[in-house]
């Protein structure tokens, strides 16, 4: 077992890691949409690339998810297959989200055998999310067209 310096530390080397390998910039936070972002996720037994739409305002938040919902067949079959869809995920904190993700498990961030596997997952899954929402993002964000 690591430290909990360790742990930082070998965290800290995934994500440079990660930015040396795909030396670019990702959407993330930058979608135009208060709360609603792109994410990545790794622990010792998974690794996730993620939409979170983390309005407080309920009906906002629906609002959203049923938009990229009402999109689904095209976002697997054109972009990223095996998607999870879950309108309200429950965060450790307590707090409802909708959140989309697609997984990748028998992997582990302390295991540096796995990074070239996860990274590749990384870039494969986000690129395809980013570009699905550059095509549809117009659409997800104009809230005077509902589902």
């Amino acid at each position: 077992m690591y430290s909990k310096e360790e742990n930082q530390k070998l965290k800290r080397e995934f994500w440079i890691a990660f930015a040396e390998k795909f030396p670019r910039k990702w959407m993330l936070y930058d979608t135009k949409i208060k709360d609603f972002s792109f994410k990545f996720f790794v622990d010792n037994t998974k690794s996730q690339v993620l939409i979170d739409i983390e309005m407080r305002n309920n009906d906002l938040r629906n609002i959203y998810f049923e938009k990229i919902e009402s999109l689904k067949t095209i976002l697997e079959q054109e972009f990223v297959a095996n998607l999870i869809f879950e309108k309200n995920y429950m965060l450790e904190s307590g707090k409802t989200i909708s959140r989309i993700w697609v997984e990748q498990t028998n992997v582990s961030v302390s295991n540096r055998k796995y990074w070239d596997e996860i990274f590749n997952f990384y870039n494969q899954n986000m690129e395809a999310l980013e570009y699905f929402f550059y095509e549809y993002g117009d659409y997800i964000r104009d809230l005077k067209t509902n589902v």
